[in-house]
């Protein structure tokens, strides 16, 4: 078994909902939201935002853990088992560019139910789920507002 650990984040802006459209060869086709492998000395929310930069061009800005995902796949090198940390993030614009190098070839901001039925894996719609109800209440108390930089 292959341990494999992954960032990424639900990326709001005004509302909407950041997903990127994944086409690799043809093999691999479908609305996803934005993730990637930890590197060396990074910590998760490091990992999530840079992953969310390089795949969507986006600038956010995290608010909140969301949740863990956990699922496996096969390579040919055997099973994977893979895990997600999820960031719920701020968007600070519309703006995106998805990153062809990755097979990014659309991307955009979409109301809650758009994205919900665009995403292709069932654990993302969960993670847009739980991510959304917190995105709500945060707004509802007050708190969605953009933090001070840090420096």
């Amino acid at each position: 078994m292959i341990h494999a650990t992954s960032c990424g984040g639900l990326v709001i802006f005004r509302g909407k909902i950041l997903v990127l459209y994944k086409n690799f060869k043809g093999r691999y086709e479908g609305w996803v939201l934005p993730k990637g492998t930890v590197e060396a000395n990074e910590d998760y929310q490091q990992t999530a935002l840079r992953e969310v930069r390089e795949e969507s061009g986006a600038r956010a800005s995290i608010m909140k853990f969301i949740d863990t995902s956990r699922y496996t796949f096969n390579v040919s090198e055997g099973e994977v088992e893979k895990q997600v940390h999820w960031y719920l993030m701020m968007g600070s614009s519309y703006y995106s560019k998805p990153q062809w190098e990755e097979y990014f070839v659309d991307s955009g901001f979409y109301k809650y139910h758009e994205a919900y039925h665009l995403l292709k894996f069932s654990n993302e719609r969960q993670i847009l789920e739980k991510g959304y109800a917190m995105y709500l209440e945060m707004k509802k108390e007050g708190l969605w507002v953009p933090q001070k930089s840090k420096g």
